[in-house]
């Protein structure tokens, strides 16, 4: 068991370059059986906690221990459903982000946001309701909205079977990129603040923000930007900003613009979770930053430039179908693609921040919720009965059953003899 606790920390940590003999810092515990899923939900939750918590004493230069309390962890990567303001539950999904049912199969859209739904709408010609958009949806194939709704600047996604996503173009894309990449940019000479580390949070909705307010809790100074007529939903803001402070600027307005270059030029790490390429013409760069850049889909491949979010990742990759049916489609029982690359993506930053102070030189790291998806479905040990399954002939035919649980080396493999007819033995011992 222990092993298996310990397998997908061990690939996590070995991806980010850190030093195997800290794994032994790591202290495993709590309440079992917690985020039950078909898919290996927890390990993923546990493993990239772990690996958070390790960079964070690899930076911090002290000694550990590490304790991964499993319902610490299953508790945080629900934080948003614990969430009460003034006694008040949050409103985790709008009445148009859910799924629907299409001509041919399944849709799942995304509207929590006002220009989000507005896009949605306008793409389907349907009034704001949920039945003038469940009825535009059912009169059409699935990625027929799909399409439509990305072409206006929504978000919707039709529902895959995992073998249909792994035949998909962005599918195999996903496949063959590594849980996250890391770089070296430059050779800016090696640095180390007296003060906390200046981090300039450009993300927005899960993931992101869960980075970042982790940051804050390591002792970063964060600070938020967001454009002043789109701020973060309330509840969103309450769970994710814990820590931080937030800030508005226009980018595109001369005054902020140097405002923000200011906040750059003195900035050790950036951290962005726009749509892939949404930012780049505001020239990010600069020797000896750390820059961890955060999307839905990859920034490669037909799907590089798309937007989406956890519940969208899980309907196009096959987890929905996984967790539920091609019928029925399910859910995981976190987002866990956006906390786990959360506290991964916070991982990758300490470390680069580790590497930068010994050896100098800016990072890159890039970090995908679809990633991040793909590591949970082929990346971790998961139960699969088939394994512990056995196959027979004998007396009542050709037997599929359950092998003992009880081994040891040197042991026996298995029974004997499969089962006869019943009464037909012969009332006496095999050896006398």
């Amino acid at each position: 068991m222990e092993s298996t606790v310990r397998s997908g920390t061990e690939a996590l940590w070995s991806v980010l370059g850190g030093d195997p003999a800290l794994l032994d810092r790591v202290e495993y515990g709590g309440v079992s059986g917690l985020l039950p899923a078909r898919l290996p939900v927890m390990d993923l939750a546990r493993a990239t906690v772990a690996v958070c918590g390790l960079a964070a004493v690899e930076h911090a230069r002290v000694a550990g221990p590490v304790r991964v309390d499993d319902g610490a962890v299953a508790t945080a990567f629900v934080s948003e459903r614990h969430l009460r303001v003034d006694g008040r539950a949050p409103v985790s999904f709008a009445p148009l982000s859910r799924f629907w049912r299409a001509a041919d199969g399944w849709v799942r859209t995304h509207a929590n946001y006002p220009h989000h739904r507005a896009a949605l709408l306008a793409a389907l010609g349907a009034a704001e309701s949920v039945e003038a958009v469940a009825e535009a949806i059912g009169a059409r194939r699935a990625v027929d909205v799909e399409t439509a709704v990305y072409a206006a600047g929504g978000l919707a996604v039709a529902l895959r079977t995992p073998g249909e996503w792994a035949a998909h173009p962005q599918g195999r894309e996903v496949a063959a990129r590594p849980v996250l990449s890391r770089e070296r940019l430059d050779e800016a000479p090696p640095r180390r603040r007296t003060g906390p580390p200046r981090v300039l949070d450009l993300t927005r909705v899960i993931a992101g923000p869960v980075a970042t307010r982790t940051l804050a809790l390591l002792g970063a100074d964060v600070l938020r930007i967001d454009p002043p007529g789109n701020p973060e939903l309330p509840d969103q803001h309450a769970d994710t900003d814990v820590g931080k402070r937030t800030a508005a600027l226009d980018l595109d307005r001369r005054s902020d613009r140097r405002t923000f270059d200011e906040l750059l030029d003195a900035a050790d790490v950036l951290v962005t979770g726009y749509r892939p390429g949404a930012l780049e013409r505001y020239g990010l760069e600069r020797p000896g930053l750390v820059t961890a850049r955060l999307s839905a889909w990859g920034e490669s491949g037909p799907w590089g430039g798309r937007r989406g979010f956890d519940s969208l990742v899980q309907v196009a990759t096959g987890i929905a179908v996984t967790e539920g049916s091609a019928e029925e489609p399910g859910a995981l029982p976190a987002q866990a693609l956006d906390h786990g690359t959360g506290y991964l993506l916070a991982a990758a930053v300490l470390r680069s921040l580790t590497e930068r102070e010994r050896d100098g030189g800016g990072r890159l790291v890039r970090l995908a919720l679809a990633r991040t998806g793909h590591w949970l479905t082929h990346g971790l040990p998961r139960y699969e009965p088939g394994r512990h399954l056995a196959e027979s002939e004998g007396p009542l035919g050709r037997l599929r059953h359950a092998m003992s649980p009880v081994a040891y080396e040197g042991g026996p493999a298995g029974w004997s003899r499969p089962p006869g007819v019943q009464g037909g033995d012969t009332p006496a011992w095999v050896r006398a």
